[in-house]
């Protein structure tokens, strides 16, 4: 016990300094029994997270509390004084550590504990606390980060120093989240924790591991990010709207994939890197881009089918009339503007075989009514001739552009449709993975 003497306010300074020359022993009495000390914090701020580093920097409000046995004194005989303060430095304190400090304590330390007449003493200091983290990017920027600060002594076993929690966990949480100023784009979820043994060879050291659990705020990331990429998706799906048999499509949407290409290099600094994983919305973002590619593709494709040489010299396949002309449009309900392509056929045979021969005959019968034959005559007969000839051979090209224009426009809406029930369903894919991960 401490003495004080009359008329003096608190112990006497003889017997204080009989306690600070014995600083470099553990204040017990029997060495056998441990000094617990008792740990706590809030958790202020959240400085910064690198992913690329796996490091999170946190600034905390540390606070300590263990028993010394010789700093106890009558408050009755010390003139009602229950508390005082004493200098760190003239007093033995436990050496607890964190095991995930990775850097430098740049914060500023007290230098003064409190000291109540009952020898238990209470130590508080202002952290600022650079770990390493498991971090977990691949549901970025909806995911929720669960990192861990063990607390135990640097030397002292199991059988010198006991560690515990001051407070319950559910009072840290919320003491966190009162106070919690600088959080920027993170929150706190909750703080959890259990005590443990850490064991080193054949020695035993008390632990205790608080893990801090705490979510991204993504509407930075969904603003500048997810939302103009669908709204280039979107304009990417409207410009299959474009006429096919134009030019202005393919030239539309390579202008589209090369803004998507830009788009990509500036939010790449905005995406977190790291060496064990890629974010989930970096693959989206890939994926979105070979889509626009593929689509570009498609419009290359239907573009050769309209616009190749041979469209009006070579007729439309059977399979191809069987398969694209009656199977694919019934299936994508495609309406013929004109007369079904079962009857172009029917009608090219006709103009080309019916025709010719009823003008054949119509030009015997003028030419055996007319009995003078004159060179005029004549002349003007062979001229008409090849102009029906000429006009014959144009009409078929007209009628074979056309059956391979609806072959080109049938095709064009499968894939089109196609494209589309692709986006679809990989649109849903990642929401429902986004929402499975932040569920966890």
């Amino acid at each position: 016990m401490l003495h004080c003497e009359d008329g003096q306010s608190g112990p006497t300074y003889d017997s204080l300094q009989e306690v600070i020359d014995r600083k470099s022993f553990r204040p017990s009495v029997n060495l056998s029994n441990p000094t617990i000390t008792n740990i706590s914090f809030t958790l202020y701020a959240i400085l910064g997270v690198n992913e690329k580093a796996q490091i999170l920097t946190t600034f905390l409000w540390l606070r300590l509390y263990w028993f010394h046995e010789f700093l106890l004194w009558d408050p009755e005989r010390c003139d009602g004084i229950e508390k005082i303060s004493l200098p760190v430095k003239d007093l033995w304190m436990p050496d607890i550590i964190i095991y995930e400090f990775v850097d430098d304590d740049l914060s500023q330390a007290c230098p003064y504990v409190y000291v109540n007449h009952t020898g238990h003493i209470r130590y508080d200091r202002m952290l600022r606390l650079v770990s390493a983290c498991n971090l977990q990017i691949f549901s970025f920027p909806f995911d929720i980060q669960n990192c861990s600060f063990t607390f135990g002594s640097y030397m002292h076993t199991i059988k010198d120093v006991r560690v515990s929690p001051a407070l319950s966990f559910d009072e840290m949480t919320q003491n966190s989240k009162q106070y919690l100023a600088a959080s920027g784009e993170w929150e706190l979820v909750a703080i959890f924790g259990k005590a443990g043994i850490q064991n080193f060879g054949v020695d035993e050291w008390d632990i205790i591991t608080f893990w801090v659990v705490i979510k991204r705020r993504p509407i930075l990331y969904v603003v500048n990010l997810i939302i103009p990429s669908t709204f280039l998706m979107i304009v990417d799906i409207l410009s299959f709207y474009l006429p096919p048999h134009s030019m202005d499509r393919s030239s539309f949407k390579m202008t589209l994939i090369l803004g998507y290409t830009v788009f990509l290099l500036i939010m790449n600094g905005l995406l977190p890197g790291t060496a064990n994983g890629t974010p989930l919305i970096g693959i989206y973002f890939s994926v979105c881009l070979a889509l626009m590619v593929l689509s570009l593709l498609e419009t290359v494709i239907i573009t050769c089918i309209l616009h190749h040489k041979n469209m009006k010299h070579r007729e439309v396949p059977h399979w191809v009339q069987v398969v694209v002309m009656g199977f694919i449009a019934k299936l994508i309900c495609y309406s013929f503007p004109d007369d079904p392509p079962s009857k172009l056929g029917e009608k090219q045979g006709n103009h080309l075989d019916v025709k010719p021969s009823e003008s054949t005959s119509t030009q015997q019968k003028t030419s055996g009514a007319m009995t003078l034959e004159l060179p005029e005559l004549r002349q003007i007969s062979k001229y008409l001739r090849e102009m029906h000839s000429y006009l014959s051979i144009l009409r078929r090209e007209d009628e074979l552009q056309d059956q391979w224009c609806h072959v080109g426009y049938i095709l064009d809406f499968l894939l089109f449709r196609i494209y589309l029930l692709i986006i679809t369903g990989y649109g849903l894919v990642i929401i429902c993975m986004w929402c499975i991960w932040m569920n966890r």
